[in-house]
């Protein structure tokens, strides 16, 4: 084994020792996927998903490792957690969070890849920040897919509470609802856009515009509703 692609998809960073202790032995090239929310200056960060990802960092580093890191903004993949609600009504409706640059998870992962694959010595130390070429906020996430699946699709914040009633019916565990609670009230907003992407890839970001396009078959039209037969004649009533 002479390179491992790392992702930490847990709350807690703690289990991770045992892995690193694992690659201590054999000390491959390892590239770790985090959060560009981490503030490397901040004692403790905005919201338990960042502070796993920055303790994995420092464990990486402790552990001497020399990783590659690449902090990743928002994933457009996220998106796809709104197909339940897309199916009934052109309606997004859950928790806001601050505008970031949305980042192509394909993107990302030419990133990893030429990472793992690209001498070291051609390598800066990073961390490289891996964004998208715009700043959304989710209102304007919603409204470029909606103009590439050609539907009236709104976004509407719903309060907190609301917010964690909806991602619990959607089957979300607890700790993850709470999780991505904190991180909508208390990450702030990102606006930092970078070309590491292209330094790493070649190629330049690709916008959440050209995804939603790419990725509008996903998005299944809602289900015609029935027309109640109120028209005179018996026949079905127009919709106007």
């Amino acid at each position: 084994m002479d390179a491992v692609f790392l992702i930490w998809p847990l709350l807690d960073a703690s289990p991770a020792r045992k892995i690193l202790a694992e690659l201590v032995r054999t000390s491959p090239r390892v590239v770790y996927l985090s959060s560009t929310a981490i503030d490397d200056s901040a004692p403790q960060q905005s919201d338990p998903i960042v502070q796993v990802h920055a303790e994995v960092e420092a464990l990486l580093d402790e552990a001497g490792l020399d990783p590659i890191v690449l902090r990743s903004d928002t994933l457009a993949s996220n998106a796809r957690g709104w197909v339940a609600q897309l199916r009934v009504t052109d309606e997004v409706a859950g928790p806001d969070v601050p505008r970031t640059p949305v980042v192509d998870e394909r993107d990302v992962a030419r990133a990893v890849a030429a990472a793992l694959l690209t001498p070291r010595a051609h390598l800066d130390d990073g961390p490289y920040l891996l964004t998208g070429p715009e700043a959304l906020t989710r209102a304007e996430q919603v409204g470029r897919l909606g103009a590439a699946l050609q539907r009236p699709l709104r976004f509407r914040p719903l309060p907190v509470d609301q917010a964690r009633a909806r991602m619990l019916t959607d089957g979300r565990p607890q700790p993850l609802v709470e999780a991505l609670i904190a991180a909508s009230t208390q990450r702030p907003a990102s606006t930092r856009i970078t070309d590491h992407l292209q330094r790493l890839t070649g190629r330049p970001a690709t916008t959440f515009a050209t995804w939603a396009i790419e990725h509008a078959a996903e998005f299944p039209a809602p289900a015609p509703s029935r027309a109640t037969p109120t028209a005179r004649g018996g026949g079905p009533a127009r919709r106007r």
